[in-house]
């Protein structure tokens, strides 16, 4: 799907959806309606149309016992007030990602995406076996909201520049949209960093008021058309090498559920979680041919030397900054992190690295198909 597509698409589901926002949750006969907002456009690939999986999942398992209606970015309120759609009442779920929300908790990054930290696969490790989803529970419990793991790009691309990056220099006063402990991180080495939504990123390119912007990888980011602005695409982001989407949920609504509701919707984001990088792997590589091939975009696998030491310095120094004066439940939840990285992180350096290496050297087959 292009840009135009489903952008167009968006608009023109919003009158309906903004009149159907006047209603309560429907409760009859037992049955249940909550709305979902969300932090992407209708119809976006992967995300948009994950988080309308999520809905459709939930209201086909429970045979429309608990029916959710999605609402993307902009039909019931903009992009990044979603969560506070949950945590006002207006909706009784949100599907986003939870380092948006920084200005709530700093802990909550450590759940979406932390600079040179966790895979996708070691994140679900963590939060799955390892404390994260009651650091998480303890973190949200502030807000009235209990959150669940929904999606996962994998690792994500670096992001779109005017020019080839020759060292950290080119860093310097770059206007950089990056968001979460990443666009900290990109602060620290010397960018003047901004968050937006991913639907207000072209035209912020196209203008001149962002230099240089980062989203996700080639399958959504094709769909927003940054190739037609920026050439330059770094592939490898060393600030987000797991990034996780989340469905944030009005606690005192869930608890309400029957247990068998309850269930269904935590078992659909543990579904999402594990299809979410299917279809990204399935559909970037495919999006980025098409850009180098038919529309000149220069590919550069790795960063500038001097880019990734400033880069992993900044984030051990943002790391130690938070452990030292974090509030407690974020101090926890560092703390947590990092204990259980250099436990994780064992395991992908001793096995999958060293399995993908050995096939890039000596495992050929391009010459087969």
């Amino acid at each position: 799907m292009d840009r135009r597509s489903f952008l167009k698409t968006s608009a023109l589901g919003g009158g309906a959806a903004a009149a159907s926002t006047l209603a309560a949750p429907a409760v009859a006969q037992g049955r249940i309606t909550w709305r979902m907002v969300t932090t992407w456009p209708r119809n976006f690939p992967g995300l948009g149309t994950g988080a309308q999986r999520v809905a459709d999942r939930i209201t086909a398992a429970s045979d429309g016992a608990l029916t959710v209606e999605v609402f993307a970015a902009g039909e019931m309120v903009p992009a990044l007030q979603s969560l506070d759609a949950v945590i006002d009442g207006s909706a009784e779920m949100s599907h986003g990602a939870a380092y948006y929300w920084l200005n709530k908790s700093q802990g909550l990054g450590f759940f979406t995406g932390v600079p040179f930290g966790m895979t996708s696969r070691e994140l679900a490790a963590w939060v799955r076996y390892l404390g994260g989803q009651e650091l998480w529970d303890d973190i949200y419990d502030d807000f009235g909201l209990v959150g669940f793991l929904s999606g996962d790009t994998g690792t994500q691309a670096g992001g779109w520049f005017q020019n080839e990056l020759s060292g950290i220099e080119d860093v310097q006063g770059m206007r950089f949209r990056t968001p979460g402990l990443g666009g900290q991180v990109w602060q620290k080495m010397g960018a003047s960093v901004t968050n937006m939504a991913g639907g207000e990123i072209f035209a912020a390119l196209q203008s001149g008021a962002l230099d240089a912007a980062e989203f996700v990888g080639p399958y959504n980011d094709r769909a927003l058309g940054f190739h037609q602005v920026r050439k330059h695409y770094y592939t490898s982001s060393f600030i987000e090498p797991g990034l996780a989407t989340e469905v944030a949920v009005d606690k005192e609504k869930f608890m309400a559920l029957p247990a068998n509701l309850q269930g269904i919707v935590r078992d659909v984001c543990q579904a999402e979680y594990d299809q979410v990088p299917s279809e990204f792997y399935a559909n970037d590589p495919i999006a980025l041919a098409d850009m180098v091939e038919n529309h000149g975009v220069i590919v550069h696998k790795d960063w500038p030397e001097s880019v990734l030491e400033a880069g992993a310095a900044a984030s051990k120094e943002l790391l130690v900054e938070i452990l030292d004066s974090g509030d407690a439940k974020t101090k926890a939840t560092a703390e947590s992190f990092v204990k259980n990285l250099n436990l994780l992180r064992t395991r992908t350096e001793n096995t999958d690295l060293t399995f993908a290496l050995a096939r890039e050297k000596y495992f050929d087959i391009s010459d087969l198909g």
